[in-house]
């Protein structure tokens, strides 16, 4: 009997994934945080040490796990759809090391080198064909192999409420709903959890043209695809929200992750499943 899949949330279609291509969005993502180290240390911990190092990284943007791991690791296999970010990429501290292979394409159907001891899905899943893409990824899987998505995002901000109501009528994804990415992947059977845990967040601070740029690295935010007008209009809003906030012109601002980890679960045929795994190699 054949699976039936809900349909994604309208909100993470392929046209919204598209704007992480925008220059304006390549540009505005040197203003996110940074990944807690704790990060690191607990991807590097799921690393089988009685086989080969091998990391997938899938919607990698500029490589920021990709470019931290490759130093500990035999080999980072980094995929990515926007050309523009892997250039960005290519160009930071790690992003040329001979053991860092760039992959420009969809995760769903990229070429790729298996088997992989770890892949990982930073702020990047939602926007992927989950059908599609967790049984390439089981197929792909060391059999000790981990599959973990780590979400990287502020810790709690005192204007937030206020933030996210000018988030609703400045975006241009006029189709955002709320979600949660596990529940969608649960009532689908793609993936089997197996941990979680959330880091403490660290402390880095922003002037607070900075900290808005970074929200143009957002979706719906690429000022490629808002009104001039508009962007100016919410850039002022913004500025004028958070400046009581400031210390001699800079936010206090923190950074958190957290990480679920698994198995991708796979409803494809044995035959199928083959000839994923003889198409990657």
């Amino acid at each position: 009997m054949k699976r039936q899949s809900n349909p994604k949330p309208a909100h993470l279609g392929e046209k919204y994934a598209k704007q992480f291509q925008d220059k304006s969005v390549v540009q505005a993502y040197q203003y996110r945080g940074s990944f807690p180290s704790e990060v690191f240390t607990i991807l590097l911990g799921f690393m089988d040490p009685s086989s080969s190092k091998t990391v997938l990284d899938i919607g990698c943007g500029r490589g920021e796990i990709a470019r931290e791991l490759v130093g500990e690791v035999d080999r980072v296999d980094a995929v990515d759809l926007s050309p523009s970010m892997i250039e960005a990429g290519k160009a930071l501290q790690n992003g040329n090391h001979p053991n860092l292979h760039w992959i420009c394409g969809k995760a769903e159907d990229a070429l790729l080198n298996p088997p992989y001891s770890l892949i990982v899905a930073a702020n990047s899943l939602h926007w992927m064909n989950w059908d599609k893409l967790m049984p390439a990824m089981k197929s792909v899987l060391s059999p000790t192999g981990t599959f973990a998505i780590v979400d990287r995002g502020n810790g709690q901000i005192p204007w937030g409420k206020d933030e996210q109501d000018l988030i609703r009528k400045f975006s241009t994804n006029h189709e955002f709903e709320p979600y949660n990415l596990m529940n969608e992947l649960k009532q689908r059977e793609l993936f089997e959890v197996q941990g979680f845990h959330e880091t403490s967040p660290i402390p880095f601070t922003q002037t607070i043209d900075e900290y808005i740029e970074s929200i143009h690295s957002r979706n719906g935010f690429s000022r490629d695809r808002m009104t001039i007008d508009a962007a100016q209009e919410f850039d002022d809003r913004i500025r004028e929200l958070v400046i009581p906030y400031a210390e001699e012109g800079l936010l206090n601002l923190g950074t958190k992750a957290s990480i679920t980890w698994g198995c991708p679960c796979s409803f494809v045929s044995a035959a199928l499943s083959y000839f994923i795994f003889k198409r990657c190699r």
